[in-house]
């Protein structure tokens, strides 16, 4: 009949055969493995989420004087890439502040000397050099010119740091080509050839720092950013392989992982929690050289920002980098970032 609806109710012996099937002594030993499983797999879990916080609040990193001459940074040179700006200057700075002397290597001669010259009023002793190559179409002879400009010095820190992204999420069949041939000459050709420029003299000495910024964009397939997500995981596998053969030559190499942090790549100017200044950002990375953060799955790596950190372990433990689930919504996210600049450009044109 329409509105009555048939219960059926499992009594208490049937539970108690379950119960008993479960431990007879041929399913004993199964029924105790999967427990084994269960328990060692929930206790790396934990362990895993205990090293991620002794990594982020406790356990100090490499001293960033220990790569320096004599650990004496007045001895040796630092060279940052994209410096002008954003991160780029604020390692800048902050090395600066350490006693390291400085080569800063941008696009714009006018803003490197701005650079030099803030040096120099702001910190006595430090020596500045500086040189101008557009990396997005730099030639043989921009890297020989590099080449020249740090030939004798000591170079003991390398950050590589210039980088471009889409100027708007875009579908890679739409991108344009000049934007595709930047991204590719920036993030992964430039940062080859300035690796490999300072590398002689890091093996010689055997000691020295090459830190490389990465993004959640090479660690996350990023629909719409596709040339940019593909160049950033490059650089990932690159760092971690790079790393395990420097590493008997006294070298730390490290590919230094993030979310957004607010600068001019990222159009965002408000910083939170998750979002840091590039100053809090460059402060935690440089404090935690040598710690993984939440990149505990990949070696030579470091997350150094705790809220990017704590991110990336759970997306990692629990979602994974690379599922279907969260490819989607990465696409969901920048197709709605698409619209919202598409609109925003449509309403430039109609003023």
């Amino acid at each position: 009949m329409a509105g009555i609806h048939t219960i059926q109710y499992c009594d208490s012996s049937s539970h108690d055969s379950v119960f008993a099937a479960l431990s007879s002594p041929a399913l004993r030993p199964v029924v105790l493995g999967f427990a084994t499983i269960g328990v060692t797999f929930l206790s790396y879990k934990l362990f895993s989420f205990v090293r991620l916080l002794l990594s982020l609040f406790v356990l100090p990193g490499k001293s960033l004087k220990s790569f320096a001459a004599n650990s004496n940074p007045r001895n040796s040179w630092a060279v940052v890439t994209g410096a002008t700006d954003g991160i780029g200057l604020e390692f800048v700075n902050q090395l600066a502040n350490t006693g390291y002397n400085i080569v800063v290597v941008s696009r714009t001669k006018s803003k490197l000397d701005l650079v030099a010259e803030n040096l120099a009023a702001k910190h006595k002793g430090i020596s500045t050099r500086s040189l101008a190559i557009d990396f997005s179409n730099a030639g043989q002879s921009d890297y020989a010119a590099l080449s020249s400009l740090i030939q004798g010095l000591d170079i003991a820190v390398l950050i590589n740091n210039v980088g471009r992204s889409h100027d708007i999420p875009v579908p890679f069949a739409q991108t344009p080509q000049d934007e595709v041939d930047a991204i590719v000459n920036i993030n992964v050709h430039a940062t080859l050839r300035v690796t490999s420029i300072v590398l002689p003299g890091m093996i010689q000495r055997k000691n020295g720092l090459v830190l490389t910024m990465g993004s959640f964009g090479g660690l996350i397939p990023t629909p719409l950013l596709a040339t940019y997500s593909g160049s950033k995981a490059f650089l990932q596998q690159w760092s971690s392989a790079l790393g395990s053969e420097l590493s008997s030559h006294g070298i730390t190499v490290e590919l230094v992982q993030s979310y957004l942090v607010t600068s001019a790549m990222s159009k965002i100017r408000k910083a939170s929690a998750s979002i840091p200044t590039p100053k809090a950002f460059v402060t935690a990375t440089l404090k935690s050289i040598g710690r993984s953060g939440g990149a505990q799955d990949f070696a030579h790596t470091s997350t150094p920002f705790w809220s990017h950190a704590v991110m990336q372990w759970f997306v990692g433990t629990f979602a994974g980098f690379t599922s279907s689930f969260v490819v989607s919504r990465n696409k969901v996210m920048h197709e709605a970032i698409r619209r919202r600049a598409l609109k925003k450009q449509a309403g430039k044109k109609d003023r």
